[in-house]
């Protein structure tokens, strides 16, 4: 057998390697297993507010009394909120939200104000899902791993400017 041959041989084995689910339990223990074992997931932050709540730079309220959160004490500050895809395990993840388009700056004892030479910008992560596909007939489903851009943070960068 030739390096071709092997190839193909393998690809078709492939199918047969992937394991079907009948019901929705199996389907989540199965996920459960694979992220558990395969795929660790990093710890999810709690939600800081809903998906569709207005943001605003919290300039007038920086800094806080002694926060106790990364994402409180940044000069790029941000939310957490939660997503949700329904066909993804894990299917709810926290996402992060900039809350201003500039970063907060602080300059000698003038109060904090949002500068617009600098952008607030997502720091975005890779991380892998499993996604619940169809197999052959479409009453099983199997595990797919898909890699997801997750917003985990922001940070302060300065302004594009175009010449």
């Amino acid at each position: 057998m030739d390096m071709k041959e092997i190839l193909i041989f393998g690809l078709l084995l492939v199918p047969v390697w992937t394991k079907c689910y009948q019901d929705d339990r199996e389907l989540q223990e199965a996920a459960e297993r694979k992220l558990m074992t395969c795929y660790p997931q990093p710890a999810e932050p709690p939600a800081t507010a809903a998906p569709d709540s207005p943001a605003s730079c919290p300039v007038e309220h920086f800094p806080q009394k002694s926060p106790q959160h990364l994402h409180d004490r940044s000069l790029s500050p941000w939310r957490y909120v939660l997503v949700t895809k329904k066909d993804h395990f894990p299917s709810t993840y926290a996402e992060a939200q900039c809350l201003c388009s500039g970063c907060i700056l602080i300059q000698n004892k003038s109060p904090p104000m949002e500068s617009h030479d600098y952008n607030s910008h997502p720091v975005i992560q890779s991380r892998v899902f499993l996604k619940k596909e169809p197999c052959d007939g479409g009453k099983k489903y199997h595990l797919k791993p898909v890699s997801v851009k997750v917003a985990v943070g922001c940070t302060c960068v300065r302004a594009n400017t175009s010449s």
